[in-house]
């Protein structure tokens, strides 16, 4: 008895094949010369006419065989496809993470569907920014995201500055130069504020989506795995089609 994952596997070499032969079938009916012959002899008016040899052609391809290998080349795609669209109705597996159980009796189409979605996860998850590693992060639950602590910060101005350099006299006056200096006006306060991810946390979320797209390839290959019944559908409908 074999296996569904079997009767998967030779599905498509099947269709394959039966449609190359389908396709010599259509290819050979646009030829008509293959379905005609002829034969032609030729009779002298007396004896002593000219004698000619017969013609003949042979008719190449007939309806009725078209329809036989037609029906022979999808007789056996027929079959394994009801073989398997039936076997699906019953192949079914549970997801399991950890031997925990998360989703029970799961058909091998909603498998099929769920992994191809787990990836599209796996590519949101990659894209989700990280919270930056060089501050200090804590929950603010009223705004609903991430903030750090508040940094105080100088706001500072130039004010020009008079230097004396020598002090005035009788005979010259004073040497000055004038010189900027920095002086405080009054101070900044910064909190900053994100809504990215925490680099463990993502880390988890990424351990446990694998796990999943993993459980669920195994449930896959597992209601797959099943034994199916060998369905025979092509005969029933070739012979009521063509009999």
């Amino acid at each position: 008895m074999a296996k569904l994952n079997q009767i998967i596997a030779a599905e498509k070499g099947v269709k394959a094949r039966a449609l190359r032969e389908v396709t010599d079938v259509y290819h050979a009916l646009q030829k008509p010369a293959l379905l005609s012959g002829i034969s032609r002899v030729y009779q002298p008016g007396n004896e002593d006419g000219e004698h000619l040899p017969a013609e003949s052609t042979r008719v190449q391809v007939s309806a009725e065989t078209v329809l036989t290998d037609v029906a022979g080349a999808l007789t056996k795609l027929f079959d394994v496809v009801a073989t398997k669209d039936i076997a699906n109705c019953e192949a079914k597996a549970d997801v399991k993470v950890d031997g925990v159980t998360v989703l029970a009796d799961l058909p091998v189409s909603y498998l099929l569907f769920l992994e191809k979605q787990l990836v599209d996860v796996h590519t949101l998850l990659s894209k989700l920014p990280v919270l930056d590693a060089a501050e200090v992060w804590s929950r603010d639950e009223s705004a609903d995201c991430w903030r750090t602590e508040p940094v105080k910060t100088n706001r500072t101005r130039k004010v020009p500055k008079v230097l004396v350099k020598y002090e005035a006299t009788k005979e010259h006056p004073a040497q000055t130069e004038v010189y900027h200096e920095d002086e405080i006006v009054g101070q900044w306060t910064t909190t900053k504020f994100s809504g990215a991810i925490q680099a463990a946390r993502l880390k988890e979320l990424t351990e446990r989506l694998v796990k999943l797209q993993d459980a669920v390839k195994y449930a896959r290959e597992e209601a797959n795995g099943i034994d199916v019944v060998d369905q025979r559908v092509g005969d029933k409908v070739f012979g009521y089609l063509f009999g």
